[in-house]
């Protein structure tokens, strides 16, 4: 037998992709709470400094996933897509942690797990916790294709 076909693969982090997402998910959370969503509140949301957000935000608009003038930052449809499946994972996880695993919600596993789950995970998941359509915070999950029919949409 080779053992080298036994050992478990290890992946190097995208550090590119997660901090995109993270950016994305960011936009998604500020606008969520009704606040207007702008280069300063971005900042802080990451506690990150301004030029960094506006060097990032003349990346991710570039890539077509935001449009942002001095009068706020918006998601293209693609940058609303990542943001969406990133907020779904990240609050099927919180689901999955408190209802199914009984334990505390751990929000830095939650953020280093949510970028590295697929679609194929994320849909079984969210099947096997029955379609919720609230996080244990009482935030809305975004709906995945699994749940149309489970939630009657």
């Amino acid at each position: 037998m080779d053992s080298l076909n036994d050992d478990e693969v290890l992946f190097v982090g995208t550090a590119e992709a997660e901090h995109t997402e993270m950016y994305l998910k960011a936009i998604w959370h500020i606008r969520e709470k009704g606040d207007d969503v702008k280069i300063s509140t971005i900042a802080k949301r990451l506690n990150v400094r301004q030029p960094s957000v506006v060097q990032m935000l003349k990346k991710l608009a570039v890539r077509e996933l935001v449009k942002y003038n001095k009068a706020g930052v918006s998601l293209t449809e693609s940058g609303e897509n990542i943001a969406a499946s990133m907020i779904r994972n990240s609050r099927l996880l919180e689901v999955l942690m408190e209802s199914a695993l009984k334990i505390d919600i751990d929000e830095e596993m939650v953020c280093g797990v949510e970028h590295h789950m697929s679609k194929q995970f994320t849909d079984a998941l969210c099947i096997m916790l029955k379609c919720p359509s609230k996080s244990p915070r009482g935030r809305d999950i975004p709906m995945g294709e699994c749940c149309k029919t489970s939630r009657g949409q």
